[in-house]
Protein backbone atom coordinates (compact mmCIF):
# COMPACT_ATOMS: atom_id res chain seq x y z
CA UNK A 1 0.00 0.00 0.00
CA UNK A 2 1.75 3.13 -1.41
CA UNK A 3 -0.34 6.09 -2.24
CA UNK A 4 -3.92 6.86 -2.12
CA UNK A 5 -6.06 5.96 -4.75
CA UNK A 6 -9.91 6.53 -5.37
CA UNK A 7 -10.48 2.79 -6.35
CA UNK A 8 -12.97 2.81 -3.68
CA UNK A 9 -15.27 4.73 -6.65
CA UNK A 10 -15.57 1.71 -8.60
CA UNK A 11 -15.62 -1.38 -5.80
CA UNK A 12 -17.32 -1.05 -1.97
CA UNK A 13 -17.19 -4.18 -0.06
CA UNK A 14 -18.63 -6.88 -2.55
CA UNK A 15 -19.29 -9.03 -0.33
CA UNK A 16 -21.97 -11.44 -2.29
CA UNK A 17 -19.58 -11.09 -5.55
CA UNK A 18 -16.67 -12.09 -3.50
CA UNK A 19 -18.79 -15.03 -1.62
CA UNK A 20 -20.09 -16.14 -5.24
CA UNK A 21 -16.34 -16.06 -6.55
CA UNK A 22 -14.76 -18.11 -3.75
CA UNK A 23 -17.36 -20.79 -4.04
CA UNK A 24 -16.69 -21.30 -7.63
CA UNK A 25 -13.18 -21.31 -7.13
CA UNK A 26 -10.91 -24.35 -8.01
CA UNK A 27 -7.98 -24.80 -5.97
CA UNK A 28 -6.69 -27.29 -8.11
CA UNK A 29 -6.10 -25.02 -10.93
CA UNK A 30 -3.75 -22.08 -11.32
CA UNK A 31 -5.21 -18.30 -10.17
CA UNK A 32 -5.38 -16.99 -13.47
CA UNK A 33 -7.30 -19.84 -15.03
CA UNK A 34 -10.22 -19.30 -12.19
CA UNK A 35 -10.19 -16.00 -13.41
CA UNK A 36 -10.30 -15.89 -16.72
CA UNK A 37 -13.85 -18.86 -16.22
CA UNK A 38 -15.41 -15.99 -13.68
CA UNK A 39 -14.77 -13.78 -16.49
CA UNK A 40 -15.88 -15.66 -19.49
CA UNK A 41 -19.03 -17.73 -17.72
CA UNK A 42 -20.10 -14.52 -15.57
CA UNK A 43 -20.38 -15.84 -12.74
CA UNK A 44 -21.26 -12.86 -10.73
CA UNK A 45 -23.74 -12.06 -13.19
CA UNK A 46 -22.85 -8.74 -14.00
CA UNK A 47 -25.13 -6.79 -16.82
CA UNK A 48 -22.00 -5.38 -18.16
CA UNK A 49 -18.70 -7.39 -19.62
CA UNK A 50 -16.77 -4.07 -18.40
CA UNK A 51 -18.61 -4.27 -14.82
CA UNK A 52 -17.82 -8.16 -14.75
CA UNK A 53 -14.27 -7.53 -15.30
CA UNK A 54 -14.15 -4.48 -12.72
CA UNK A 55 -15.12 -7.10 -10.09
CA UNK A 56 -13.03 -9.51 -10.96
CA UNK A 57 -9.81 -7.31 -11.26
CA UNK A 58 -10.41 -6.25 -7.65
CA UNK A 59 -11.23 -9.19 -6.45
CA UNK A 60 -8.16 -10.65 -7.35
CA UNK A 61 -6.13 -7.22 -5.53
CA UNK A 62 -8.02 -7.93 -2.44
CA UNK A 63 -7.38 -11.56 -2.04
CA UNK A 64 -4.90 -13.20 -4.74
CA UNK A 65 -2.22 -11.06 -4.72
CA UNK A 66 -1.30 -13.61 -1.81
CA UNK A 67 -2.26 -16.83 -2.98
CA UNK A 68 -2.11 -18.41 0.48
CA UNK A 69 -4.50 -15.74 1.68
CA UNK A 70 -6.94 -16.11 -1.02
CA UNK A 71 -6.91 -20.03 -0.95
CA UNK A 72 -7.77 -19.60 3.10
CA UNK A 73 -10.21 -17.72 2.38
CA UNK A 74 -11.51 -20.52 -0.53
CA UNK A 75 -11.68 -23.07 1.54
CA UNK A 76 -13.17 -21.20 4.64
CA UNK A 77 -16.22 -21.21 2.04
CA UNK A 78 -16.38 -24.25 0.72
CA UNK A 79 -15.59 -26.03 3.97
CA UNK A 80 -18.96 -23.97 5.24
CA UNK A 81 -17.35 -21.54 7.68
CA UNK A 82 -20.07 -18.93 9.12
CA UNK A 83 -20.56 -15.29 7.84
CA UNK A 84 -19.59 -14.42 11.67
CA UNK A 85 -15.93 -15.44 10.43
CA UNK A 86 -15.74 -14.91 7.00
CA UNK A 87 -17.31 -11.42 6.88
CA UNK A 88 -14.19 -9.76 8.99
CA UNK A 89 -11.74 -11.63 7.42
CA UNK A 90 -12.85 -10.44 3.91
CA UNK A 91 -12.94 -6.10 5.27
CA UNK A 92 -9.65 -7.45 6.66
CA UNK A 93 -7.47 -8.70 3.64
CA UNK A 94 -9.87 -5.79 1.76
CA UNK A 95 -8.04 -2.95 3.23
CA UNK A 96 -4.76 -4.29 3.04
CA UNK A 97 -4.61 -3.69 -0.27
CA UNK A 98 -6.51 -0.63 -0.69
CA UNK A 99 -4.74 2.06 1.93
CA UNK A 100 -6.98 4.65 1.72
CA UNK A 101 -10.06 2.43 3.34
CA UNK A 102 -7.03 1.05 5.55
CA UNK A 103 -6.26 4.88 6.76
CA UNK A 104 -9.34 5.94 6.66
CA UNK A 105 -9.87 3.81 9.97
CA UNK A 106 -6.93 3.41 11.37
CA UNK A 107 -5.49 7.22 11.40
CA UNK A 108 -9.73 8.77 11.09
CA UNK A 109 -12.40 6.51 12.96
CA UNK A 110 -9.67 4.64 15.42
CA UNK A 111 -8.61 7.64 17.03
CA UNK A 112 -12.19 9.17 17.02
CA UNK A 113 -13.82 6.58 18.53
CA UNK A 114 -10.75 6.15 21.33
CA UNK A 115 -12.21 9.65 22.12
CA UNK A 116 -15.70 9.45 22.61
CA UNK A 117 -17.19 9.85 18.96
CA UNK A 118 -19.52 7.78 17.58
CA UNK A 119 -20.91 9.53 14.82
CA UNK A 120 -19.05 9.86 11.66
CA UNK A 121 -20.34 13.07 9.83
CA UNK A 122 -18.95 13.25 5.90
CA UNK A 123 -17.20 15.72 6.35
CA UNK A 124 -14.71 14.39 9.05
CA UNK A 125 -13.93 11.99 6.39
CA UNK A 126 -13.15 15.02 3.22
CA UNK A 127 -10.88 16.85 5.82
CA UNK A 128 -9.16 13.98 6.21
CA UNK A 129 -9.19 13.31 2.75
CA UNK A 130 -8.30 17.00 1.74
CA UNK A 131 -5.21 16.68 4.14
CA UNK A 132 -3.54 13.90 2.16
CA UNK A 133 -4.46 15.57 -1.24
CA UNK A 134 -2.63 18.43 -0.16
CA UNK A 135 0.46 16.53 1.26
CA UNK A 136 1.00 14.94 -2.21
CA UNK A 137 0.00 11.37 -1.01
CA UNK A 138 -2.83 10.26 -3.09
CA UNK A 139 -1.88 9.18 -6.85
CA UNK A 140 -2.85 12.16 -8.84
CA UNK A 141 -4.49 15.36 -7.50
CA UNK A 142 -8.39 14.90 -6.21
CA UNK A 143 -10.60 18.32 -7.07
CA UNK A 144 -13.37 18.76 -5.06
CA UNK A 145 -15.93 15.98 -6.74
CA UNK A 146 -13.46 13.05 -6.31
CA UNK A 147 -12.61 14.06 -2.83
CA UNK A 148 -16.29 14.11 -2.14
CA UNK A 149 -16.90 10.41 -3.91
CA UNK A 150 -14.13 8.73 -2.58
CA UNK A 151 -15.88 9.94 0.98
CA UNK A 152 -19.10 8.48 0.08
CA UNK A 153 -17.45 5.48 -1.30
CA UNK A 154 -15.58 4.91 1.80
CA UNK A 155 -18.33 5.31 3.96
CA UNK A 156 -20.54 3.18 1.60
CA UNK A 157 -17.93 0.14 1.86
CA UNK A 158 -17.28 0.44 5.58
CA UNK A 159 -21.11 0.23 6.27
CA UNK A 160 -21.15 -2.83 3.89
CA UNK A 161 -18.35 -4.45 5.96
CA UNK A 162 -19.90 -3.40 9.13
CA UNK A 163 -17.83 -1.05 10.53
CA UNK A 164 -20.07 1.92 10.27
CA UNK A 165 -23.79 1.71 10.52
CA UNK A 166 -26.89 4.14 9.04
CA UNK A 167 -27.74 4.91 5.84
CA UNK A 168 -27.98 9.24 5.64
CA UNK A 169 -25.97 9.35 9.53
CA UNK A 170 -23.17 7.35 10.00
CA UNK A 171 -22.45 5.53 13.21
CA UNK A 172 -19.37 3.79 13.78
CA UNK A 173 -20.35 0.40 14.47
CA UNK A 174 -19.29 -1.39 17.76
CA UNK A 175 -17.50 -5.06 15.48
CA UNK A 176 -17.18 -8.54 16.43
CA UNK A 177 -14.23 -10.26 15.86
CA UNK A 178 -15.04 -14.38 16.22
CA UNK A 179 -11.57 -15.69 17.69
CA UNK A 180 -11.09 -18.22 14.68
CA UNK A 181 -11.28 -15.07 12.42
CA UNK A 182 -9.09 -13.37 14.92
CA UNK A 183 -6.85 -16.20 14.98
CA UNK A 184 -6.23 -16.42 11.40
CA UNK A 185 -5.40 -12.68 11.47
CA UNK A 186 -2.88 -13.62 13.50
CA UNK A 187 -0.91 -15.92 12.10
CA UNK A 188 -1.22 -13.85 8.91
CA UNK A 189 0.30 -11.16 11.26
CA UNK A 190 2.61 -13.68 12.60
CA UNK A 191 4.38 -14.64 8.85
CA UNK A 192 4.80 -10.85 8.68
CA UNK A 193 6.16 -9.53 11.67
CA UNK A 194 8.25 -12.22 12.60
CA UNK A 195 7.85 -11.30 16.48
CA UNK A 196 4.97 -11.95 18.85
CA UNK A 197 5.41 -8.26 20.59
CA UNK A 198 4.97 -6.83 17.29
CA UNK A 199 2.32 -8.74 16.27
CA UNK A 200 0.17 -8.16 19.94
CA UNK A 201 0.98 -4.17 19.37
CA UNK A 202 0.09 -4.04 15.43
CA UNK A 203 -1.78 -1.32 14.22
CA UNK A 204 -3.78 -3.80 12.34
CA UNK A 205 -5.41 -4.42 15.20
CA UNK A 206 -7.50 -0.64 15.15
CA UNK A 207 -9.12 -2.00 12.00
CA UNK A 208 -11.09 -3.77 14.80
CA UNK A 209 -11.38 -0.82 17.43
CA UNK A 210 -9.18 -3.03 19.07
CA UNK A 211 -6.32 -1.65 21.66
CA UNK A 212 -3.35 -3.80 22.73
CA UNK A 213 -5.13 -4.69 26.09
CA UNK A 214 -7.70 -6.08 24.61
CA UNK A 215 -5.90 -7.90 22.06
CA UNK A 216 -3.84 -9.54 24.22
CA UNK A 217 -7.37 -10.88 26.21
CA UNK A 218 -8.05 -12.22 22.78
CA UNK A 219 -4.42 -13.83 22.91
CA UNK A 220 -4.78 -15.62 26.30
CA UNK A 221 -9.00 -16.48 25.10
CA UNK A 222 -7.46 -18.35 21.66
CA UNK A 223 -4.64 -20.10 23.78
CA UNK A 224 -7.46 -21.67 26.49
CA UNK A 225 -9.26 -22.59 23.45
CA UNK A 226 -6.38 -24.66 22.06
CA UNK A 227 -6.66 -22.19 18.56
CA UNK A 228 -2.50 -20.96 19.65
CA UNK A 229 -0.27 -20.44 22.17
CA UNK A 230 0.71 -17.69 23.71
CA UNK A 231 2.90 -17.00 26.79
CA UNK A 232 4.31 -13.01 27.35
CA UNK A 233 7.06 -11.90 29.73
CA UNK A 234 7.30 -8.51 29.63
CA UNK A 235 8.62 -7.76 25.98
CA UNK A 236 8.86 -11.21 25.21
CA UNK A 237 5.71 -12.60 23.52
CA UNK A 238 5.57 -16.75 21.98
CA UNK A 239 3.21 -17.30 19.73
CA UNK A 240 2.55 -20.59 17.99
CA UNK A 241 0.00 -22.24 15.66
CA UNK A 242 -0.89 -25.49 14.89
CA UNK A 243 -0.23 -24.91 11.14
CA UNK A 244 2.30 -22.75 9.00
CA UNK A 245 0.16 -21.70 6.66
CA UNK A 246 -2.97 -19.73 5.84
CA UNK A 247 -4.50 -22.37 4.49
CA UNK A 248 -3.48 -25.16 6.74
CA UNK A 249 -4.91 -22.82 9.55
CA UNK A 250 -8.12 -22.66 7.98
CA UNK A 251 -9.06 -26.39 7.63
CA UNK A 252 -7.64 -26.71 11.34
CA UNK A 253 -10.48 -24.15 12.17
CA UNK A 254 -12.98 -25.65 9.84
CA UNK A 255 -12.43 -29.51 11.97
CA UNK A 256 -12.23 -27.85 15.40
CA UNK A 257 -15.72 -27.00 15.54
CA UNK A 258 -16.82 -30.96 14.02
CA UNK A 259 -14.64 -32.82 17.14
CA UNK A 260 -16.49 -30.87 19.66
CA UNK A 261 -19.70 -32.10 21.17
Amino acid sequence: MSAYTSRVIKASALIADTKVLLAHWDLSRPVADNLEQARRQNIVGKTSRKRTEDVVRIFRQRYFDDPDVGAALVTLVQGGAPAQWIDPLLYFFAVQADRTLHDLVTEVLYPRQLIGYTDLPVDVVTRALDEWVAEGKTTTVWNEETTGRVAQGAMAALRDYGVLSGISRKQIAPMRLPLPAFALIALWLQQRERSGDRVLHSDEWRLFFLPPAIVERFFIEADQEHLLGYSAAGSVVRLDFPASTLVEYAHVLLERPRQEP
